[in-house]
């Protein structure tokens, strides 16, 4: 296994605590915001609408979710945040891509570097590592809810490009346009998914020994902490041993 759905299924062996709840919330409210400028209609805006969705999953009250849509249209006062991309470099020469929502660049990039030193790593200029990572559209699906071939023929025919097995979870992939129509087939067939999101894919990956992989995962869990970080995307392939030691220590 490596990159996205490694550290998918790390987040997911972690314990949900408030204090992590809460700050999900926080950057779920901020997507929300930013699709909702689009429109506060999610019926006509999709990315409201997966916004939505996400912040549904996480069990966000409806208040929070309507008050963060207006926020969004500007009829609780403008909030403005702005997407920026920080790229670098992690322990063993990982590339990382960390997309954040900040409504102060000028504080939030120092702030990144300073993780990114912390860690044994480089923050990098930009597009010095955007091109190891193309968009794709990822699903991980639990192993054991679904049958391989019921879940290869669901997948395909919506307009997946590839289904593989990684451990205890399918991951499905698909470009970016057919994401909608993918994500409808496996709600209609009662698929469960614990993820779905378009991504930063990497095109290959930097395989660590057990020493860097515990740097990296530092990193990477540093970097998700930050309340202006979205998403943080890597090329690390880490040994599976490895792995299931950070869940146990989650």
């Amino acid at each position: 296994m490596s990159g996205h759905s490694h550290w998918a299924k790390v987040k997911r062996a972690k314990a949900v605590t408030d204090a992590r709840r809460g700050q999900a919330w926080s950057k779920i409210a901020k997507r929300i915001i930013v699709a909702a400028k689009s429109g506060g209609d999610p019926d006509d805006n999709l990315m409201l609408r997966y916004a939505i969705e996400e912040a549904r999953a996480a069990n966000m009250p409806n208040d929070t979710i309507a008050k963060a849509i207006k926020k969004g249209t500007g009829d609780l006062g403008a909030a403005n945040y702005e997407l920026v991309m920080y790229e670098g470099y992690g322990p063993g020469g990982v590339a990382f891509l960390v997309e954040c929502l900040t409504d102060n660049r000028h504080r939030t990039a120092p702030e990144m570097r300073r993780i990114f030193e912390r860690c044994g790593g480089q923050l990098g200029a930009a597009n010095c590592v955007a091109w190891m990572f193309e968009q794709k559209g990822v699903f991980t699906v639990p192993a054991d809810k679904v049958d391989e071939d019921s879940l290869l023929e669901i997948a395909l025919e919506a307009g997946a490009e590839d289904v593989k097995r990684e451990a205890d979870m399918f991951q499905i992939t698909c470009h970016p346009a057919a994401f909608s129509a993918v994500k409808q087939a496996l709600v209609s067939k009662d698929v469960p998914t614990d993820s779905s999101q378009v991504a930063m894919m990497p095109k290959s990956t930097v395989p660590v020994n057990a020493e860097k992989a515990r740097q990296v995962l530092a990193l990477m869990e540093m970097l998700e902490e930050h309340d202006d970080v979205q998403n943080v995307y890597a090329n690390f392939d880490i040994p599976d041993q490895v792995m299931a030691e950070a869940g146990k220590k989650a």
